[in-house]
């Protein structure tokens, strides 16, 4: 089935937003979800006319509020499923129910290396270096209930330099991230995955 409506969440300056925005997927982002206000994703989602919502944790004394909140965003969009585009919140059981299979993360290293908790942003690209490997890169995965655990869709990898910086490395990688998740994103909304226990096959085209 073909899934042609979509919405992305994000929390920082939406590279990866970006990279859906200028792409050629044939499905619509109908919302942005920030969990940061003032988050330049926001700025960019504006200027593609992208419906925006910022929806904070801090604003809710209980996180299944946050969950339900994010949850009602999503259905009140219109979204068939849901893009995690450097989004820094746990998704709670409901939601992540409620988009069984329906919901993608991209995470800046080879899933199951550097990644779960604590492991974003800077902080992934310092342990590459500091673990010495020679191979880094990106994963795009289905979201369940842990932490960058879910059923893995795509992956590709990165050369870790000589004199390589966690800061020369991200942007290495995250040129990786930017053509890696349209693919999987249309892979998705082409209705071409399928998923049996922690295995998912690509159908052709």
């Amino acid at each position: 089935m073909r899934l042609t409506r979509y919405a992305v969440m994000v929390s920082g300056g939406g590279t990866n937003l970006q990279s859906l925005i200028d792409s050629d997927i044939p499905a619509s982002i109908v919302c942005v979800i920030s969990s940061k206000e003032g988050a330049f994703a926001l700025t960019r989602a504006h200027q593609a006319g992208i419906n925006t919502c910022v929806i904070q944790r801090k604003e809710y004394k209980e996180k299944a509020g946050f969950d339900r909140a994010n949850l009602e965003a999503l259905r009140s969009c219109g979204a068939q499923f849901v893009v995690l585009a450097g989004y820094m919140q746990i998704l709670g059981k409901e939601l992540v129910e409620a988009y069984e299979n329906r919901i993608i993360n991209i995470h800046p290293s080879l899933i199951p290396s550097f990644c779960g908790m604590g492991y974003y942003g800077l902080h992934v690209h310092e342990a590459v270096l500091q673990y010495g490997a020679r191979v880094t890169g990106a994963t795009v995965h289905l979201v369940d209930n842990g932490a960058d655990t879910g059923p893995i869709i795509l992956q590709e990898a990165v050369p870790v330099l000589p004199g390589d910086t966690p800061e020369v490395l991200q942007q290495r990688v995250m040129q990786t991230e930017h053509t890696l998740l349209p693919r999987a994103v249309r892979l998705m909304s082409e209705g071409r995955l399928s998923v049996q226990g922690r295995i998912v096959t690509i159908k052709e085209d």
